[in-house]
């Protein structure tokens, strides 16, 4: 993930400070400037790691804030979608090599007022078979990374997406549709081989 603008513009303020300041008599090892910029290069990248690390718990802190501030801390979303009311949606998609998708909701305004994992049991068993369609998963969890299945005799189209159950254990969450576009189940296939699995329709 990339620097946020604002940790740039403190480097690049330290390193004008480094060429102001230094005395060309003193060996680089004691310019202090040059240490102070190497620091603050240090901490830009910890403040970078912690919001890659933990979105949520960075993004709780952002409640309120504008659509440039989220963007400046976790980059352009994967995805955008309009919602109800006025209100729009950010997905930021870790699929296929990671196990998580992020929503970040914005007010008519442009101000952010929730950031959560999708990718939960607590998310997925509020999907609504029969009633759903393919654009209600698309706005809740992002376009599937991983190819998309269909089965002839089924009749049926089958999106995939990484995740974790009970906090550690890999799985497939999987979401299969009608010829029509309608969400026919929703199901969580553990990992490994022969893990156990859950299906709802």
């Amino acid at each position: 993930m990339q620097a946020p603008i604002w940790i740039e513009g403190i480097i690049r303020a330290a390193e004008a400070f480094t060429i102001q300041k230094v005395n060309p008599s003193l060996p680089p090892e004691n310019a202090m400037p040059r240490q102070l910029s190497r620091w603050i290069s240090l901490t830009a990248l910890a403040l970078c790691a912690c919001a890659s690390l933990n979105p949520v718990q960075t993004a709780q802190k952002m409640i309120g804030q504008p659509e440039s501030a989220v963007q400046e801390t976790f980059g352009a979303p994967t995805e955008t979608y309009q919602l109800a009311g006025g209100t729009h949606r950010w997905i930021y998609s870790k699929q296929p090599l990671g196990h998580e998708v992020y929503a970040a909701d914005f007010d008519a305004s442009g101000k952010l007022i929730s950031y959560r994992q999708m990718l939960t049991e607590k998310e997925i068993y509020e999907a609504r078979p029969g009633v759903w369609t393919k654009r209600d998963v698309l706005e809740r969890f992002g376009t599937p990374k991983e190819p998309t299945q269909y089965y002839p005799l089924m009749k049926r189209e089958a999106w995939s997406y990484r995740m974790y159950v009970a906090g550690y254990q890999q799985a497939h969450f999987n979401a299969l549709f009608d010829d029509n576009g309608v969400l026919d189940r929703t199901m969580i296939v553990v990992d490994p081989l022969g893990g156990d699995h859950h299906s709802r329709k």
